[in-house]
Formats: C-alpha cells, structure tokens, sequence
C-alpha cells in the first residue's frame, strides 16, 4: 500500500449505479446517473470526516468499471482495494418525491459485486485497519459475501456493522442470525429504530435495543431514532459506561434522503477511529446525515468536515440558547 500506511476506516460491499429520477418510473423520463450503494456511501463520509479510507469492492472489468472507479478517487477513497471482474454492474432505480421520500427498483441479482468472497479480503490489510465497517447488505447478496464479511470480522480490531436490514434481500430469520453471529465482534453496531429493533432483537424501544445487543457482546451501540435522534450506549475512554442520547440535528433542506444513515455511520466511524469518544462522534454523524439529505443521490453531496463540524455547532449552540 501507498507508503505502507495502514487505513483508517476500510470499508466492504457491493457499488450500484444509480439511476435517479423526479418523477415515477416511465418511458421518456429525464433521469440522472450517479453512483451509490451502502459501502461507497459510508467509504465517502468517513473520507469527508477525515479518515484515510479504503474500499474492499468489485467492479465489472470494463468502461463501467473504470467510471465508477473514477467515482470512488474523486470523493477522496483510495483505490487500492478495488477489484475488477467479467460481470453484470449492479444498478437501481430511484425516484424521490419534494419531501426527499424515495421508491426503489433493483436489478442487482446474481451483480458481479455479490461476487466478492473471502479470498479477497487481505489479512494484513484489514488487521492493520483502525476500523473495518460492512453491512447487512452485504451478508445478504451472496453466501461468498457474508462469508467475507464474517472473515473480515474475525481480523479487525474495531469492526463496525450496520444491519441494513433489506425485506427484498433476506428473510428476518437470517438477518437476526448474522445480527446475533457478529454482535460479539463488534466494535461498533448502528441498528434503526423502529424496523430493525422491532424485528431482529425483539425491542420496543432504541434503549432496551441498546441493552440487548450490549448483552450480546457489542462494545458499543447507537441505534438511530430518524428525525428523533440516536440512542447510544457504550464506554467512555476512562471506562465508565455511558448511556445517552443525541437529538437529532434538523436538516437545512431536503432533497433526497438516500444516504443519511451511511453519512452517520462513516463520520461516527471515521471521528471514533481519529480519537472521538462515542457522545462526540455520534454527535458528528448527526450533523453529517442532516446535510446530506441537501443533495440528490447517495453521494451528490457529501460535506467537509469543517461543514459537518460548522453544523453541528451552529445546532449545539441553538440549543443552549433555547433552552437559555
């Protein structure tokens, strides 16, 4: 690697093009390209928030593959995991009303970035990393997928796993199984608040959520609220154990709502790994997801970190004042 520099954050998953539009899916209309998935948009936040950030995907081995690996160095995400193969591009459909609410359509089946195994994941790499960060997307594409996030698992130091539970991917009953495999390897696990809590862990509400997978060996949890807030609890560095809440930081203009919670995990990611406790850099991450839902598309806008941080203290700063 460049200089033999370990990464900070090496994230894992499957790359989609992204196909966006204003209206309903339909002949003739206007639609804009992008590219996204759950894996570059966490890769990119904790590339903004500061982090050297690599990304562990594959790529179909031609043009397509080229652009989108032009993407991936142009929001500031090392290349040097990247890997291209003979296959079909992953691709989705997306169509976003005023409020930024979204429809999907998937065409993702059998993509040659469910191709990814475990052969593919470096030991020293990802043993060397500050944090490895995957998703239960990724677990649910393939068998070789979930087996190379579980390896990846097993070499980190600090793994992070965001459960994306998706309906259309895998059944509840698998989703809880990686849940409950991978929670005692977790450094970090960003469950969402109802959808996730309610039907992996059984929780009705984001606190017992939190006990529950601190019981299951998690070392610390922030289960995301939607326009609420996050629930989190862990330890802090001088090892007492925390339990607190972050609200939720409004949202200068919405657009698209696509990536928000990639934004939080990537900057939560990203400022714990750069020496954030869990309070600060949930708070980071809060501010983040509110400023990309500014953009249309998982990666059409993607803050600095002197954005996010501006943010999240104009927001602090409002609420001392209210509350003055």
């Amino acid at each position: 690697m460049q200089e033999n520099r370990a990464f900070d954050v090496v994230v894992m998953g499957e790359i989609l093009v992204e196909v966006a539009t204003d209206v309903a899916f339909g002949h003739g209309v206007p639609a804009q390209l992008g590219i996204s998935g759950d894996a570059l948009n966490v890769a990119a936040a904790a590339a903004a928030a500061g982090a050297r950030t690599g990304l562990l995907a594959v790529l179909t081995d031609d043009d397509l593959g080229q652009a989108i690996a032009a993407r991936i160095r142009e929001l500031g995400i090392s290349d040097e995991l990247l890997t291209f193969r003979t296959g079909q591009q992953g691709v989705y459909l997306v169509h976003c009303d005023p409020d930024g609410q979204r429809e999907f359509s998937y065409a993702r089946s059998g993509s040659v970035g469910s191709t990814l195994g475990p052969d593919d994941v470096d030991p020293a790499v990802f043993s060397a990393a500050g944090a490895v960060a995957a998703g239960g997307i990724a677990c649910a594409i393939s068998a070789s997928s979930r087996a190379a996030v579980l390896k990846a698992a097993a070499l980190a130091g600090r793994f992070v796993f965001d459960p994306n539970f998706r309906p259309r991917l895998t059944s509840v009953e698998e989703a809880t199984a990686v849940l409950a495999e991978l929670a005692p390897r977790t450094f970090l696990v960003t469950p969402s608040f109802p959808g996730e809590t309610s039907a992996l862990l059984g929780c009705d509400s984001p606190k017992e959520a939190a006990v529950k997978l601190r019981s299951l060996g998690a070392a610390n949890v922030a289960v995301t609220c939607g326009a609420e807030g996050i629930q989190l609890d862990g330890d802090l560095p001088n090892g007492e154990h925390d339990s607190s809440w972050v609200g939720a930081i409004p949202a200068p203009s919405v657009v698209d709502q696509t990536g928000a919670g990639d934004a939080f995990v990537g900057t939560l990611t990203a400022r714990m790994v750069l020496g954030d406790a869990l309070p600060a850099a949930a708070r980071f991450g809060a501010a983040a997801a509110s400023l990309v839902v500014g953009g249309k598309g998982g990666t059409g806008f993607i803050p600095t970190f002197e954005q996010t941080s501006a943010h999240a203290l104009r927001a602090t700063e409002g609420e001392l004042s209210s509350h003055a």
